[in-house]
């Protein structure tokens, strides 16, 4: 049966991906979770008009983010997580919560991909990260803080 995924699925393919699966997993499993819908012609066209749409909000989306990566370049974000006496982190900062950490200190949505780490920040202090979208960059100071 050819479905047309509406979310990534281990194993199968990614979100908007038309795939062949066995009709019992696809009757059964994908389709009843919502994880997946009959690819139909009506189906299909609705899934390219969709992508359209979303490909062309994306585009404005980083366009607006280029416009206001410039305000980041003297930006310190503070994130506050649990270390141990010596400073080292229990959990190293991922890119997900810098762009949790721009966006509610600087309103600045960045998608975490869009956010380059030279390194893993595992300890307490000062780090440099790169935000770049596109061929645009600029330059953040990240302060880790502990608890």
């Amino acid at each position: 049966m050819k479905i047309i995924l509406l979310h990534d699925v281990a194993k199968i393919g990614k979100k908007y991906e038309v795939k062949s699966v066995s009709d019992g997993y696809a009757l059964n499993a994908l389709i009843p979770k919502g994880m997946a819908e009959v690819a139909t012609a009506q189906a299909l066209a609705r899934l390219e008009s969709k992508q359209k749409r979303e490909l062309g909000e994306k585009k404005v989306h980083e366009a607006l983010l280029i416009k206001s990566l410039g305000s980041l370049s003297s930006a310190k974000i503070e994130i506050i997580e649990k270390a141990n006496d010596k400073g080292h982190l229990f959990a190293q900062v991922h890119t997900a919560e810098i762009a949790k950490a721009l966006k509610e200190q600087f309103n600045f949505n960045a998608h975490p991909e869009h956010i380059m780490l030279e390194k893993p920040i595992k300890e307490v202090g000062e780090s440099q990260v790169t935000v770049q979208i596109n061929d645009k960059k600029a330059t953040v100071a990240v302060v880790v803080k502990a608890k």
